[in-house]
């Protein structure tokens, strides 16, 4: 008797708050999860703790803030053999205290290397590999939020994202340059910028790789989940009050473990195969609620700037562009 092989996802930033439950909840559906994360100790502790079953996921090693170890991450996977059937972008970093940037080991703003550019470098390492995959239904994921969004109420808050015309990607990050527009440094700002290119990237490699890879491409925003760790870096106050805001103000809270079921969802189910699409459920914590897609930021839907995006963002991880167009991964230097 023929055993059927359980289909693989990597999920980055597995070791807490959305990744981890969505981890669980694919683990659940009959998935085989990569927890791809910086620490791996607090990783499987963490998979232990919220009752992952032994066996039905791996632990990788992967610091999205530092290109290299992307690349090797990449390298590892590619050796280890397994078939790679969907990917979730999920890590990212939030430090709205900071005064100065943090750099990478690349000299890039960190928020912004974290974010975006290690999940464009690792899709595009990994793109080919997901083409191969005979699994019928491959799906990449990356989470998007409402901050990226000014039109929508949670993403009024100052500062607005803004790309300006990648000023700073051009120059390079060169210092004292490490805002995507090159203007002066703001950390919060940083984070939303970050996560419109994350939705631009979603739709570019939707333009560009959907038809011929049969891959979905998709972005979501799962809702409010006040209590993520992805606040960790804020005032302490600041984590104390904004989930009770949500509960009882907003009425937009939502759970880490009901985020992690529907991001979950958009990887797996059926209803969620219109590549291109960014998911919401707008911001109520309903089991019976139903997704839909939602229009996103003038930004992220200006194509213009997508292809500006991608070709900056190629050339600042050192990927020759015709090659990442060409839907491959020969040639790329890892």
């Amino acid at each position: 008797m023929v055993t059927e092989r359980k289909p693989t996802v990597i999920i980055t930033g597995a070791s807490s708050g959305v990744g981890l439950y969505a981890a669980k909840a694919l683990a659940n559906k009959g998935w085989h999860v990569i927890m791809a994360c910086r620490d791996l100790r607090k990783a499987g502790e963490a998979a232990q703790a919220v009752g992952i079953p032994q066996g039905t996921y791996s632990l990788m090693q992967i610091d999205l803030g530092d290109l290299e170890s992307v690349r090797r991450f990449a390298r590892e996977f590619q050796a280890s053999g397994r078939s790679l059937d969907a990917m979730v972008c999920n890590a990212a970093i939030y430090m709205p205290l900071l005064k100065e940037p943090l750099r990478s080991p690349e000299g890039y703003e960190l928020t912004v290397t974290t974010n975006h550019l290690g999940h464009f470098l690792l899709c595009n390492l990994l793109l080919e590999d997901m083409k191969k995959s005979y699994y019928p239904d491959k799906r990449l994921v990356i989470l998007g939020t409402v901050t990226h969004n000014p039109d929508e109420p949670g993403g009024k808050v100052y500062p607005r994202p803004d790309l300006g015309n990648f000023e700073g990607f051009a120059a390079g990050f060169k210092p004292p340059i490490s805002m995507i527009n090159g203007k002066k440094f703001e950390p919060v700002k940083a984070y939303k910028d970050s996560k419109v290119c994350n939705v631009l990237t979603m739709r570019e490699l939707h333009r560009r790789f959907h038809e011929s890879t049969g891959i979905t491409f998709t972005s979501l925003y799962p809702g409010c989940v006040a209590d993520t760790p992805l606040f960790r870096n804020h005032y302490p106050l600041f984590q104390k009050l904004f989930p009770l805001f949500q509960k009882y103000i907003t009425k937009g809270y939502v759970s880490q473990d009901l985020a992690g079921e529907r991001v979950a969802s958009v990887v797996a189910d059926p209803e969620f195969r219109q590549s291109g699409a960014y998911w919401s459920w707008g911001n109520r914590n309903s089991k019976q609620r139903q997704a839909f897609v939602q229009r996103v930021s003038s930004q992220a839907r200006d194509d213009e700037k997508a292809v500006r995006m991608w070709e900056l963002s190629a050339k600042l991880v050192g990927i020759a562009d015709e090659t990442v167009t060409a839907g491959t991964s020969a040639g790329v230097s890892v």
